[in-house]
């Protein structure tokens, strides 16, 4: 007996929903069954059973003491104690649980009856039925017994309220739902009025629940709100979204962050808010992060209540840029069907500009669907239009690293057009070949300076030793400042003395205040420089 009592209240100390729900069962069951040998074979479910009424189920076929035990549990405070004793009941009887639950509800006093009647309302809505269908199933008592708990509608409500406004968060939607179906309303409707009805000092309280809501609806609790509310709640709705804000404000610095995983588990979480939070949701669409805007284009469609296909394909036709058509392209490049909505747009149709019909074209690589990778992208690296040709390059970045992959980049930087180069010098860099490196320098000459900087990028990944030197001259003779940025970066990567001089050189002389910084920066990762 004191190793059962220990690990009860082991458990009991434990921060845990278990802990806690083994201490309540421990509890329950010391409260109905003062019998010490009984309480000894009884009480141990609570170690095992994860339930509040665990302990009770074994009592069904006791003697008088257990029998006793049972009708002491019809008077818990708990539903779920209370439902478990008449099931209990209900076998040692040989009736059916809905029997023996009428049987009590119509033999209990009228003055004393609310907790049959609530353990009817909480039983039928826990397996989602209407308390009238519930004890239709009863026997000749079942609709008698169905009037009655209606009779005591006022009670249940006001008793079902108060759980909803409960200190102990996991009680509180349980209560809100038996509550909805109980009246057979929606959940956001009884939110709705418990707030109108109640001081603004359990706003937080209901908008935190009416949350819970929509997550176990899979929806916002702004797109429920737009569905349940009418123009005389236009003060309650007020009030839940002056909660709703004071969240959003507290989300905000972390929408700015500088840590992408910071940013994107902010956005997620903004897609709770749904229409609420619009503003925040379109601005993240021209994150950096692609992740980031893919979780935007996904909220902003939940938030609109429509499929994602279809907001994004509208995103896609107001588009007048590839940046303002990618956060919808790679959204649906995860999604089913990606395949033919890309491929649709890559071929001309929906698209503004031949650079979203690129764009449509790198996403493919992204794309699960359709023929193979090789397959699926071979017409669009002999198109005409440029940026399809580009987009297809970049579209290999995207697929497992292979052979062919590579040969398809490499032929690539023998391209008329400096898109295409540039696309081919990313990917290569990406696939980290460092057998590309003198190709990537030698482009350092070319007459475009997309390509130089381009190709100055790439040695980061690919340089070696050897290729400092023209590094270097990049960095001191170009004319373009991007370009200067890039080598400066590199050379700090590569490092040795050409690139520290260079580095030093331009941190002291360049005209441009951005190739300084990046070039003193630079000079401190290699160890030289305050």
């Amino acid at each position: 007996m004191f190793r059962l009592l220990f690990l009860v209240l082991l458990l009991a100390a434990s921060p845990s929903r278990a802990g806690t729900v083994a201490s309540e069962c421990w509890a329950s069951c010391r409260r109905h069954v003062p019998d010490p040998s009984l309480r000894a074979r009884t009480c141990g479910a609570c170690v095992t059973g994860g339930r509040v009424d665990s302990w009770v189920s074994s009592l069904g076929a006791g003697g008088p003491e257990a029998q006793q035990a049972l009708e002491s549990a019809l008077k818990d405070g708990h539903w779920r104690v209370r439902w478990a004793a008449v099931k209990a009941g209900a076998r040692s009887r040989g009736l059916t649980e809905r029997r023996a639950l009428a049987d009590w509800i119509m033999e209990s006093p009228e003055d004393a009856d609310l907790g049959a009647c609530l353990t009817a309302v909480r039983a039928a809505a826990d397996s989602g039925s209407s308390t009238a269908d519930f004890l239709r199933e009863a026997g000749a008592r079942g609709p008698s017994a169905a009037s009655r708990v209606w009779a005591k509608r006022d009670a249940v409500r006001q008793s079902l309220s108060l759980e909803m406004y409960s200190q102990e968060p996991s009680v509180r939607l349980p209560a809100l739902l038996h509550l909805a179906t109980f009246l057979g309303r929606s959940a956001t409707r009884v939110v709705l009025d418990a707030v109108a009805s109640r001081p603004v000092a359990g706003d937080a309280v209901m908008a935190e629940l009416l949350a819970a809501v929509a997550e176990r609806q899979r929806a916002s609790v702004g797109r429920l709100l737009l569905t349940e509310a009418k123009p005389p709640d236009e003060a309650v709705i007020n009030r839940l979204f002056a909660v709703y804000s004071r969240e959003l404000d507290s989300l905000r610095p972390e929408l700015a962050s500088g840590d992408a995983q910071r940013r994107r588990t902010a956005v997620a979480t903004l897609r709770r808010y749904g229409p609420l939070a619009k503003r925040e949701l379109e601005g993240a669409l021209e994150d950096d992060d692609g992740r980031v805007r893919e979780l935007a284009a996904r909220g902003l469609a939940e938030a609109a209540g429509k499929p994602l296909r279809d907001v994004a394909l509208q995103g896609v036709k107001d588009a007048e840029s590839s940046e303002a058509a990618r956060p919808w392209l790679g959204a649906m490049a995860h999604e089913k069907g990606c395949f033919a909505f890309l491929r649709d747009i890559a071929e001309g149709r929906h698209a503004r500009t031949p650079e979203v019909q690129g764009e449509a074209v790198a996403f493919l690589g992204d794309c699960s669907e359709g023929p193979p990778p090789a397959k699926r992208l071979a017409p669009y690296f002999s198109s005409n239009v440029v940026p399809v040709r580009a987009g297809a390059v970049r579209a290999l970045g995207a697929l497992p690293r292979n052979g062919d992959a590579m040969a398809l980049a490499a032929r690539a930087l023998d391209d008329g057009s400096p898109e295409v180069v540039v696309a081919a010098l990313d990917v290569l860099s990406a696939y980290r070949q460092p057998s590309r490196g003198d190709e990537a320098a030698g482009l350092l000459a070319s007459e475009h300076p997309v390509v130089r900087a381009a190709a100055a990028r790439a040695l980061e990944f690919v340089g070696r030793a050897a290729h400092v030197r023209v590094l270097a001259e990049r960095l001191r003779e170009d004319p373009v400042a991007d370009v200067r940025v890039a080598a400066a970066r590199t050379l700090s990567t590569l490092g040795g003395p050409q690139a520290v001089a260079a580095l030093s050189e331009a941190a002291s002389r360049d005209v441009d205040t951005h190739v300084k910084h990046v070039s003193a920066e630079g000079l401190r990762r290699l160890g030289f420089g305050r």
